[in-house]
């Protein structure tokens, strides 16, 4: 079972996906901070200088207790909500960019010649059979 799973982690598909993890997490905080340090700014400009990250809609107020400890307020962040929207959009049309081009440096495959009777010899065989 050992030498199986050996076997199983070091297939090139399993090494393959392992880098693409890696490369996938490393390129989702590219993405935040170009969505958040870049895009966004950018968007709040035109948008009268709205700041998105910071639109939140309180549903209870932040408390203190007796005891001293402090009670969160209970918010929701559709700020934040809209910033992973664009994050998705950009990184959805990079892929699709990294696709598309990726497809057209891909040589096509050639074309696996016909197997059995060509179109002439069938064509043959049928006036055969329709002269008996």
């Amino acid at each position: 079972m050992l030498k199986e799973f050996k076997n199983f982690i070091m297939t090139g598909n399993v090494v393959e996906f392992a880098v693409a993890v890696i490369m996938a997490g490393a390129i989702g905080a590219v993405v935040v901070g170009f969505v958040g340090d870049i895009i966004m700014p950018v968007v709040g400009h035109f948008s009268g200088g709205m700041d998105f990250s910071s639109i939140a809609y309180t549903l209870d107020e932040a408390t203190k207790k007796g005891d001293g400890t402090v009670v969160p307020a209970n918010v929701i962040a559709l700020g934040k909500w809209i910033n992973t929207i664009i994050s998705l959009l950009v990184v959805g049309f990079v892929m699709f960019l990294i696709v598309k081009s990726y497809n057209k440096m891909k040589k096509p495959v050639a074309a696996a010649p016909p197997t059995g009777l060509s179109q002439e010899e069938l064509l043959i065989q049928i006036r055969d059979l329709l002269k008996k």
